[in-house]
């Protein structure tokens, strides 16, 4: 198989795969030091094609990424209370 073909028998293609199916939140660092969070909307042999909070879509070449990892942190969508704010419910009587 030529090097410029995708492989889908590889273990990291696999796993990039199964985070967009799922559409499952990763971390990706890139060798830059940059930190990127988002969902992987698609690959090919070349790149990424990432989500962010913004729901803009982001292409990050592979070689430009030092690791990739699942990210417990969902992406939170602009104009929503952020994750770390002390927020209480209004509570209102009948």
């Amino acid at each position: 198989m030529a090097a410029t073909q995708f492989d889908t028998t590889l273990p990291s293609i696999r796993q990039v795969q199964n985070w967009i199916k799922q559409k499952a939140t990763i971390e990706i660092k890139l060798v830059t030091g940059d930190l990127i969070i988002g969902r992987t909307f698609w690959q090919d042999h070349n790149c990424l094609c990432i989500v962010d909070a913004n729901n803009e879509q982001m292409i990050i070449w592979k070689t430009a990424i030092a690791y990739m990892k699942f990210s417990s942190e969902g992406v939170v969508e602009r104009g929503l209370v952020p994750r770390d704010a002390n927020v209480e419910a209004a509570h209102f009587d009948s």
